[in-house]
């Protein structure tokens, strides 16, 4: 037996297909932003709890408070915050009707994540 029989042979193993792979589809955005607005809302119910923090904190707490959210980085904070939370509340009543068995054919999943991606926007705008 020669010395290179005896040694473990490596295989190369398929990589598994990654985003680069698949076209970007309306269902797979939802799903990604649905992830991340999820984790933008945690971070903001963070904020809210300072902001109350600030607000028992006295007048003065309460004032640094408020002019960091109206400063011009805080109002874009506040406004992809109140998308986000539109975005999660529309996705969310999209998920609930497909846990109750509607929306499954591929045209309807197709519209659906296309309206709660829209309508979120909208939503927030108006807000």
């Amino acid at each position: 037996m020669a010395a290179s029989d005896s040694e473990p042979r490596l295989r190369e193993r398929p990589l598994s297909p990654h985003l680069q792979v698949y076209r970007w589809q309306a269902q797979m955005a939802s799903s990604i932003l649905h992830r991340a607005t999820g984790v933008i809302l945690a971070i903001g119910a963070l904020a809210f709890v300072y902001g109350l923090m600030a607000l028992a904190g006295g007048a003065q707490r309460w004032t640094a408070f408020a002019d960091c959210l109206g400063s011009p980085l805080g109002r874009v904070l506040m406004a992809g915050f109140s998308w986000a939370l539109a975005y999660h509340l529309i996705n969310g009543i999209r998920h609930l009707l497909q846990d109750g068995g509607l929306g499954f054919a591929i045209p309807d999943f197709v519209r659906n994540s296309w309206i709660s991606i829209v309508g979120s926007v909208v939503l927030a705008a108006l807000g």
